[in-house]
C-alpha cells in the first residue's frame, strides 16, 4: 500500500505569475484524488498541471477533511461557501471605504 503525503510551498506569487502552472504530481497527494478535486470543481487541470493560485484551494480542502473529518463534497461545499463570504467581506471593506 502507498502512502501519499501533500507537501505544501508557501510563497507569494508575483503580479506577473497569476498565469504559473504547477505540476499535479507536485501536490503529492493520491492521483485519484486530484482527478475527484477536479470532478467536484476545486481545481482545474490540464494536462497534469493546475493554476499555482488553485494549490492553496487544494490546501483547505485536505484541512477540511483531515480537521472536520468531511467527505470531499461537504470540503468542496464548505470551500465554496468559505470563498463567498470572504468576496462578500470584501465588497463590505470596499463599500466602507466610499
Amino acid at each position: 500500500m502507498r502512502k501519499y503525503y501533500i507537501q505544501l510551498y508557501r510563497h507569494t506569487l508575483s503580479a506577473g505569475d497569476e498565469d504559473a502552472w504547477v505540476d499535479a504530481g507536485a501536490l503529492e497527494i493520491h492521483p485519484d484524488l486530484v482527478q475527484q478535486l477536479e470532478e467536484f470543481g476545486i481545481v482545474e487541470i490540464r494536462r497534469g498541471l493546475i493554476p499555482a493560485s488553485q494549490a492553496a484551494r487544494v490546501q483547505k480542502v485536505l484541512r477540511l477533511r483531515r480537521s472536520l473529518g468531511v467527505n470531499l463534497p461537504g470540503a468542496a461545499i464548505i470551500l465554496e461557501l468559505l470563498e463567498r463570504i470572504e468576496q462578500l467581506q470584501d465588497e463590505i471593506e470596499r463599500l466602507k471605504r466610499r
